[in-house]
């Protein structure tokens, strides 16, 4: 057992220069991934990973677990791992330049969870894991399963959509991802599997499910109710836009609500949800200030 201080400004502090530490060490990875979450909109949601997961661990902080000492083996495994992991990427010849990005990227998230165990011990580290593994949300999909991510949302989508053709009743064939109506046809490409809010959408209910169920089993049924309006939305987007361009104005293919609509389809999402959140929040037990419990319905 090594010795630790036992005060926590100080554990927080020492943590604060191992993150310091680490950025510079990946420096060069830090910086490419910047710039693939301004350039690329299925990783533009990487920025805000570290803001929340910060935002997370400070929310819990009053959590603090006294510890005098700590085992060495936890977070020497730790960061064994990150050193494996990002030398393997340093070495890979073969890795394409975002793969290799990947590989940083979580080498970088192992280095910081073994810091945050050196300085804040093992049960502090236990009792913090969601915060530090939500930023796993920071890692770059490799271009082979971002692929097949974008193709699952195309079907989903795609099916969704031709459900919602059959219940308007409107004339329309389906071909693969190929919609063929009188007046033109539409294809869900690759563009309008709707990647960016489906992952704002995924992130948002992962981070209701920790701050409002306990039971795992509701954990799992929301997150999984989650993907589903994933495709919902997204094929919600594109029935609309394609019934509204065939009988009102063609011109809602390329227009503000087919490029900048986002949002709206993304509300639309989130309040199909919202009957999920109510029906499994009963009986969730909620803590006040004051340490007491209550009953609660839904959260404040």
């Amino acid at each position: 057992m090594i010795s630790i201080p036992s005060t926590p400004a100080k554990r927080w502090l020492i943590f604060g220069v191992w993150v310091l530490v680490s950025l510079l060490i990946y420096i060069k990875p830090v910086v490419s991934l910047v710039q693939l979450a301004n350039q690329d909109e299925s990783a533009s949601h990487i920025l805000l990973i570290p803001f929340i997961s910060a935002w997370i661990l400070y929310s819990e902080r009053k959590q603090e677990i006294p510890a005098s000492g700590f085992s060495l083996w936890p977070p020497l495994a730790i960061f064994v791992s990150s050193v494996f992991i990002g030398t393997a990427s340093l070495y890979c010849a073969s890795c394409a330049p975002k793969d290799r990005l990947t590989l940083y990227t979580l080498a970088l998230i192992l280095l910081l969870a073994s810091g945050f165990v050196v300085s804040l011990g093992v049960e502090k580290a236990k009792s913090s894991w969601f915060g530090l593994a939500f930023l796993l949300f920071a890692v770059p999909l490799p271009d082979a399963a971002l692929r097949k991510v974008i193709y699952w949302l195309q079907l989903g989508s795609a099916a969704v959509a031709e459900l919602l053709f059959n219940l308007s009743g409107a004339p329309v064939l389906r071909e693969g991802f190929v919609f063929r109506l009188p007046k033109f046809s539409i294809e869900v490409a690759q563009e309008c599997s709707g990647i960016r809010s489906s992952v704002a959408l995924l992130i948002l209910a992962v981070l209701i499910t920790h701050f409002s169920f306990r039971p795992m089993w509701k954990k799992i049924t929301f997150v999984l109710a989650g993907l589903c309006m994933m495709l919902i939305k997204n094929g919600i987007r594109i029935a609309t836009l394609t019934l509204l361009a065939n009988y009102v104005n063609r011109g809602f293919l390329d227009g503000r609500l087919h490029h900048q609509g986002g949002i709206v389809f993304f509300l639309i999402g989130l309040g199909l949800l919202l009957p999920v959140y109510w029906l499994l929040r009963k009986g969730e037990v909620s803590c006040t200030p004051t340490g007491q419990t209550i009953q609660g319905q839904m959260a404040s």
